[in-house]
């Protein structure tokens, strides 16, 4: 297979947007326009589309939206009290990610409301703070995948029996409905926040984000993208990734249940402190064929400064909040690129930070904005006129 010759750099321009009245400027590729279409939006989080073209964005604000298409009138749906961060569709019901359990209701495309009273709960989760958001999503097997992470830095939980339900935490689930009373098992574990997963549209291989712990500065670890296949252990809080080889976190001093041995390798990194949020692989048609099978990943970037990595520093030093894509050759992760960036101003200010990404059903990438803009965006390739 020959890599798409698009695939080994970026021509990029810059352009100017208005967003919430200010004029601002954003870099892009070459071809592509950014558009603003909505900024009614209250903490919104991860987003997806059903067959029908409607989007569905949850939120840190319990509101769970719902817009047809062309995406700039936001309706609630539903509203809820445990934090709806992330939405699935299928066979007439809608799944809800809610930090204590994977939740459904009925559901028919087009429809415009759901009662909060038929939203029952399908699935316990372990609850808590830290950490509270929840992601689900149905893969090519059309099974459901949850995912999780542990509460802390250095958090002594795990997905593992021989751990109280409570802390059963930090991976992947997937859901078994096989028994009378459907359940999450465990898929892959040791993941410290995995925010964003998907599969690549090729391979069908399952690939997520995931945080890092704060407590080792500004520059280290570095964050993760991995590739994750059933029973695999990313390590985490025992063991972490620097850029060159998986080491022990002495932050934790019990006994890590698999060796460092066992640890799955990431497949690609971003600097430290940028909190990688969704993952979504560009699919054939999206796009342009020069970013077809690569995966575009929302970095939140966190709240960390140079030189120490705490919170009090210089806000002009934090990593910058920004859409990368992780480049794929061959079917392998190859690099990590800028994508969409300058949403960080000189002295600190973040005027957007991206969280959910997603393809939507015009071949055009759409992502949400919970700090600054509280927004929805797109962006799109240029007609060859423009």
């Amino acid at each position: 297979m020959t890599a798409p010759a698009f695939a080994q750099a970026l021509d990029y321009r810059q352009q100017a947007i208005m967003v919430e009245g200010v004029n601002r400027h954003v870099q892009l590729p070459a071809g592509y326009t950014l558009e603003v279409l909505t900024t009614e939006l209250d903490g919104p989080r991860l987003l997806s589309f059903a067959g029908n073209g409607d989007l569905f964005i949850g939120s840190k604000s319990g509101k769970l939206y719902r817009l047809a298409p062309p995406y700039t009138r936001p309706e609630v749906l539903v509203t809820l009290d445990n934090y709806p961060h992330s939405v699935a569709l299928r066979r007439n019901e809608i799944l809800i990610a809610q930090t204590d359990g994977l939740y459904r209701a009925p559901y028919r495309p087009g429809q415009a409301r759901v009662a909060p009273e038929a939203v029952t709960r399908l699935a316990a989760l372990p609850g808590g703070g830290g950490h509270s958001s929840r992601t689900v999503r149905i893969g090519p097997d059309n099974r459901v995948y949850v995912s999780l992470g542990i509460s802390g830095n250095c958090s002594d939980q795990y997905l593992g029996a021989d751990y109280p339900v409570k802390d059963r935490r930090g991976g992947i689930l997937v859901l078994n409905e096989d028994t009378d009373e459907p359940r999450l098992e465990v898929f892959a574990s040791g993941l410290r926040n995995p925010v964003g997963f998907d599969w690549h549209p090729q391979s069908g291989v399952l690939y997520a984000s995931n945080n890092g712990p704060d407590h080792l500065g500004f520059d280290q670890p570095r964050e993760y993208f991995s590739r994750v296949a059933a029973g695999s252990f990313h390590g985490m809080p025992w063991f972490q990734f620097d850029g060159q080889r998986i080491r022990r976190d002495n932050c934790i001093n019990n006994q890590p249940p698999r060796p460092l041995s066992a640890v799955s390798v990431p497949v690609a990194t971003f600097p430290a402190r940028n909190a990688p949020m969704a993952v979504a692989f560009v699919t054939p048609g999206a796009l342009d064929a020069g970013l077809e099978n690569d995966a575009v990943v929302a970095l939140h970037g966190s709240w960390g400064t140079r030189p120490s990595g705490k919170a009090w520093g210089d806000p002009a030093t934090r990593r910058p909040p920004k859409l990368v894509r992780v480049r794929f050759e061959d079917g392998t992760a190859a690099g990590v690129d800028d994508l969409v960036s300058g949403f960080q101003l000189a002295d600190g200010e973040r005027w957007v930070r991206p969280v959910g990404v997603a393809l939507g059903p015009d071949g055009a990438l759409y992502f949400t904005s919970d700090g600054g803009a509280q927004a929805l965006f797109r962006l799109r390739r240029l007609p060859a006129s423009d």
